[in-house]
């Protein structure tokens, strides 16, 4: 059976610093004790006023392909994982298509499943390569731009959010990378938070514009802590258990970079130490779908990542959404060859 394993990871923040000092005094009080200590946000990367999501997108597209030493050309399948779309429509992996130059027979599409996208396309992106053998290269593109959508008077999401993009490169291979995938979601939290206006349900108005609070990003309602601390331990433990691993086996945690706190206590409940998990909110805020491939790009750099590692990736987010993926890190610092692999069906592979 076909396989597939990341060859390449790539990501990019945006110029501007925006650290909890500049918040505090843009709020008119003091914010960094709960957002530093609780949170785990130190500072944030936000947009210039001329900088988009395709931007980002752009950007750490190829800075993954550049780290798998390929060309956009090489590329079957683009899939961007995105909730703050460049338009409405098209779809921001169209625009990214023609920004990076790619074949005209190679496919797009956009994902939305919010802070829980990049699980999804990874899930998705895996499943093409396994299933048809035209596919030998896929690309994925988690990028978030929640920037545009804050209000800064409100210190429940400006303090907080933060834009970013993470790539990764997905080959088919005989190495078994991608184990096993899981997906979860609960609708009846989808009036919990998002930028409720814009759609075909509350278009754009006079009214929406001067009104200002349904065109930006709110929370309605909180969730329960349960639905992270409760279910990214669920999740976990479905998917370890369908590739006969243990929790103590995996050799890496990604988490949702949105909150360190619940990091540390979802850790604690698996018995794990904290010292596993990596996180990059401290220095980049929380970037939603983009920040599992980000964080995943910053241990590959850091090192914290050799040959046979396992890893275990688990995003969630408004909707309610969320997916956990569990990998093999393949990589040895030398990228796999795209001639090799593009339209030839790789022999048999173990799975999980």
């Amino acid at each position: 059976m076909r396989q597939a394993v990341i060859t390449g990871t790539g990501s990019y923040v945006p110029e501007r610093v925006v650290t909890n000092a500049e918040l505090s005094a843009t709020l008119g009080e003091d914010v960094d004790g709960f957002v530093s200590n609780t949170l785990g946000i130190r500072e944030r990367r936000w947009c210039r006023d001329d900088e988009s999501t395709a931007d980002l997108a752009e950007s750490a597209a190829r800075r993954a392909l550049d780290d798998a030493g390929l060309q956009p050309s090489d590329v079957d399948l683009l899939i961007v994982s995105t909730d703050t779309p460049e338009y409405v429509s098209p779809a921001t992996a169209s625009v990214l298509h023609g920004r990076l130059g790619m074949r005209s027979d190679a496919g797009t599409f956009d994902v939305n499943s919010a802070c829980a996208g990049f699980a999804t396309a990874l899930d998705v992106a895996w499943k093409y390569l396994r299933a048809d053998e035209r596919y030998g290269c896929v690309l994925v593109v988690a990028v978030y731009a929640m920037s545009k959508f804050l209000d800064p008077a409100d210190k429940k999401t400006v303090t907080i959010f933060a834009d970013g993009a993470g790539a990764v490169v997905l080959q088919a291979s005989e190495q078994a990378g991608i184990l096993a995938s899981e997906l979860a979601a609960d609708g009846s939290f989808s009036d919990g938070m998002g930028v409720f206006a814009g759609g075909t349900a509350e278009p754009i108005t006079a009214d929406v514009l001067e009104d200002g609070t349904r065109n930006r990003l709110r929370f309605v309602r909180k969730y329960p802590k349960e639905v992270n601390e409760e279910g990214w331990p669920r999740i976990v433990r479905s998917v370890l258990g369908r590739i006969g691993q243990t929790v103590p086996e995996v050799d890496l945690w990604l988490w949702t970079q949105v909150n360190r706190s619940t990091i540390e206590a979802v850790m604690d409940r698996l018995g794990e130490p904290m010292d596993k998990a990596h996180t990059v909110m401290g220095k980049w805020g929380y970037t939603g779908s983009a920040c599992l491939p980000m964080a995943l790009d910053d241990a590959a750099k850091s090192g914290r990542l050799k040959p046979g590692d396992l890893i275990v990736l688990t995003g969630s987010g408004a909707g309610l959404s969320m997916g956990c993926v569990a990998l093999r890190w393949t990589r040895d610092g030398s990228p796999l060859s795209a001639r090799s692999l593009r339209g030839e069906g790789p022999g048999e592979g173990q799975h999980g």
